[in-house]
């Protein structure tokens, strides 16, 4: 900044009472009145103190544009084009001091020799001294400013030379940064006059401020003493403020800082007593969309009586990348910060790389046994890479032995950066990555290699000593980056796996229709869950569909998720109805003396019927979309949550299906969010499932998950098509008396059910049947026996139920001249099928047998049957 001999140069300088400096507390404060222009602006020396500037137009200055000029060092700003009418340059815009005050007048020929019109023809910006003012022949500065420096920047753009913006500052001229800045600024303006070419006639907009709020530079005043902040538009953009939730205090902003730039940021705002003069501070900041921003903050500090602080005035842009070396590596630290996964770290390494040295290649890769595991190449065509890698590219990289390339080896070994310039021979395996010259960078980390950066120029690249250092520093970052995302990796490895282990393989193929799953963890942290769901076939014609979330995420969510899995499972193919099922559950959880909690959505469905009997914990309520498009929520009455209350009471509820409706169980993850109420997404899920195609129940599945980004929570869905039994079961029941002639009565009841359903052709060996099962109820268990008949298609079902839960027992050997013990062998023998399941209150032993002649039964009402989709 420029150094006039006084202590608030390049600031204005307040009187005991804070004259000069924009107050806070008054409207437009801290603004140039149309009576003082030049107030708030550097003064360039002490002679021409106190001059007004009455040619400045009051629209000619906004906040923005006086403190971001007068952090740049500029007094004065004086932006002229070409005149239409003649060969000069006229001035359509000024800004701060009167331009007079610095020899800037009001046109300048084009042939002449002042700064602007030297500036216009050569096409460079002209930064000019006192003394080199002195010997133009126009445009010099008259006494009692002629103590001062100007900047003549060029104003061109797509080759067109479009006028020139001329800057007055004091004697001392402009710092490197500041020059930085205004050619910046100066080339900002150029696009705003080029954007304004057949926009029509009317008032010009203000230029100079419209190409700072373009550039996004934000402007403040501080009274450190109360906490107000004066801050403009574009500085609580830059810290993603909300016009509404801005308070007007300094604490606003603070709350922003990342914590561990905190205490820096706080010392710059809250400075002590005898702190002074200019000072400048990179930090970062945290947007409400979860973005990291590097701001670059410069401010001067205004000392009142006693050296107390009374104003910080400055102002904020945002941190370009590659500024300066400095800049790149914070910005690197930065991002590799962020960066979880090897992926993360080879994206981050190849955006840096491809920025701070315009490389042409770059190919990053873990060192794992003596092999090259490439994470990341750049450009990703084979074409591009030697043609040793090709054979060996496997699905998407290439992984190519160290043997293979010695010198890569000999770098790794040796742990120095090779640096090859243009038109080295290498080996095959690097022939052709860097005709122009190649970088050859180990990865270290913990005092060995953990992997190789390849970075190679097409066109003659010369290794300057700071991009020697930059390169250093960058491999250090990487290696270190690269072992903590390759740690995090085989975690999340690890973490998939007992996911995946915890989850169904596969879906059963469901008669009459089809389900199909979907499971996502969430993207932050461990990425394993309490989210799981399960379809368990009872029997048959019986599924049970099971979709649940445990409260967290973290490995013990996913134990107690895998717990509660296998117990409802356990519980629901003992062939208890859904309430019991889901009531067992929680008892369980409870006992299990956890901390944490469950919710569940229990569906049992008949697929002959199509009747299902819900059981809801604490879960959201399913969907359900019906033929004629339209969906809604199942009005299920629901019960606590598991693990809650050993007493919690689970009631039913009991829905009919028809052909072609669709049901959705979802967890919460999928309509619930920071930014999206429960109802929101409940109304969003009704809707797509509304619209969706129900022909492809995988691609609803898919339409309902969306496009989730970044996920706060895990996400899980089981989605059933109904079709419905094309052939419809016939079914008819017996209840067995215990009588000595129990067995008859069976026997004349399923006759004279065989002659109704006309299927005689089985009757021997469904008598049979009958009458061995029977028999070993009545004989070996207590209590009721059921005996039901079922005709489906070509089968004949026959099921006797008891309340024994033993399951019978076979015998191993039958000695000849035994007079029993062979009922179940003669069973096994004439049956299609035979076994034995769980129900309530006991058990059932099933058979079935084939009729002769008759058609097999198509199971489904649609297109046809699907097996279970999982993903």
């Amino acid at each position: 900044m420029p150094h006039d001999g006084s202590a608030g140069a390049g600031l204005p300088q307040p009187d005991a009472a804070g004259a000069g400096l924009p107050q806070p507390e008054t409207a437009g404060a801290g603004l140039p009145q149309p009576e003082t222009a030049g107030a708030g602006l550097p003064q360039p020396d002490a002679a021409g103190a106190g001059v007004s500037d009455t040619s400045v137009p009051p629209e000619a200055e906004t906040p923005v544009g006086v403190r971001a000029l007068a952090f740049a060092g500029a007094a004065s700003a004086v932006l002229y084009v070409p005149d239409a009418d003649s060969d000069d340059l006229r001035s359509v815009e000024t800004a701060g001091h009167a331009p007079a005050e610095y020899g800037l007048l009001e046109r300048v020929a084009l042939s002449g020799g002042s700064p602007a019109a030297r500036a216009f023809r050569a096409r460079r910006p002209l930064w000019l001294t006192p003394a080199a003012l002195g010997s133009c022949p126009e445009g010099s500065p008259a006494p009692p400013r002629a103590r001062t420096s100007l900047g003549a920047l060029p104003l061109v753009t797509g080759g067109r030379r479009l006028g020139c913006l001329v800057v007055g500052a004091g004697e001392n001229g402009f710092e490197a940064e500041q020059q930085h800045f205004l050619e910046r600024y100066a080339d900002t303006v150029a696009d705003v006059l080029a954007g304004e070419a057949g926009t029509g006639g009317g008032r010009p907009p203000a230029r100079l401020s419209s190409a700072l709020r373009r550039m996004r530079v934000g402007s403040f005043v501080l009274v450190p003493e109360t906490g107000v902040l004066d801050a403009d538009e574009t500085l609580r953009e830059l810290f993603g403020i909300d016009p509404d939730d801005f308070d007007g205090t300094a604490d606003s902003v603070l709350a922003r800082a990342l914590p561990e730039d905190l205490p820096a940021l706080m010392s710059v705002l809250e400075p002590s007593t005898g702190a002074s003069g200019r000072r400048r501070l990179d930090f970062r900041v945290r947007c409400p969309t979860g973005e990291m921003r590097w701001l670059s903050l410069s401010c001067r500090v205004a000392a009142g009586a006693g050296d107390r602080p009374e104003q910080v005035l400055g102002v904020v842009t945002a941190l370009h990348r590659g500024d300066d070396d400095v800049s790149r590596i914070q910005w690197l630290t930065a991002m590799l910060d962020e960066a979880t996964t090897v992926r993360d770290v080879s994206q981050v390494m190849v955006t840096a790389l491809h920025e701070f040295l315009g490389a042409d290649r770059v190919a990053l890769a873990e060192l794992q046994h003596e092999r090259l595991q490439v994470t990341l190449l750049d450009p990703p065509q084979r074409a591009a890479w030697p043609r040793s890698w090709r054979p060996q590219w496997r699905a998407e990289w290439p992984d190519a032995p160290l043997s293979a390339l010695p010198t890569l080896r000999r770098a790794l070994r040796d742990g120095r950066m090779g640096l090859w310039p243009a038109s080295t021979a290498f080996e095959p395996g690097l022939d052709g990555i860097g005709p122009g010259g190649l970088a050859v960078l180990p990865l270290p980390a913990k005092g060995e290699a953990a992997g190789a950066c390849l970075i190679g120029w097409d066109r003659p690249h010369e290794f300057a000593p700071r991009e020697r250092s930059l390169l250093t520093a960058t491999a250090a970052l990487a290696g270190q980056a690269l072992t903590r995302a390759h740690a995090h990796d085989a975690e999340q490895e690890l973490a998939t796996m007992l996911q995946r282990s915890l989850l169904p393989r596969r879906l059963p193929g469901l008669p009459g229709g089809t389900v199909v799953a979907r499971y996502l963890p969430a993207r932050r942290g461990l990425q394993v869950g309490g989210d799981w769901y399960d379809v368990i076939a009872l029997s048959e014609d019986r599924v049970a569909l099971v979709i649940g979330d445990v409260q967290g995420h973290s490995a013990a969510a996913a134990t107690i998720m895998g717990q509660m899995r296998t117990a409802v499972r356990a519980y629901a193919v003992e062939g208890h109805p859904p309430d019991v099922v889901v009531s067992h559950a929680n008892r369980l959880l409870v006992g299990m003396e956890t901390d944490l909690f469950a919710t569940c959505c229990y569906a049992e469905l008949d697929m002959d019927e199509g009747d299902v009997l819900f059981v809801r914990a604490g879960h959201v309520a399913p969907l359900l979309r019906h033929p004629d498009g339209s969906a809604e929520e199942v009005q299920v009455e629901g019960g606590l949550p598991l693990g809650i209350s050993m007493d919690a009471d689970f009631p039913m509820t009991a829905v009919a299906l028809a052909p072609g409706m669709m049901l959705a169980l979802v967890t919460d993850g999928l309509v619930e969010a920071a930014d999206l109420s429960l109802d929101e997404g409940m109304r969003r899920a009704r809707a797509t499932l509304a619209k969706a195609d129900p022909a492809d129940p995988g691609r609803v599945a898919d339409d309902l998950l969306g496009d989730r980004g970044r996920r706060e929570d895990d996400v899980a869905l089981l989605l059933l098509r109904y079709d419905g039994m094309k052939t419809r079961p016939v079914r008819s029941g017996w209840v067995v008396w215990r009588l000595p002639d129990a067995v008859m009565h069976a026997r004349r009841f399923t006759a004279r059910t065989l002659r109704r359903w006309k299927v005689e052709e089985a009757t021997d060996a469904v008598l049979l049947v009958v009458s061995e099962l029977v028999t070993n109820a009545l004989v070996h268990t207590q209590g009721p026996v059921r005996l039901e008949l079922v005709l489906r298609g070509d089968r004949v079902r026959v099921c006797v139920s008891d309340s024994s839960p033993r399951a019978p027992a076979k015998p191993v050997i039958v000695d000849w001249e035994s007079t029993g013990g062979r009922g179940l062998l003669l069973v096994e023998a004439v049956s299609e099928s035979f076994g034995t399941v769980p129900v309530a209150g006991g058990k059932q032993v099933c058979s079935e047998i084939a009729v002769p002649g008759r058609e097999p039964a198509s199971v489904g009402a649609g297109p046809g049957v699907e097996g279970g989709d999982r993903s």
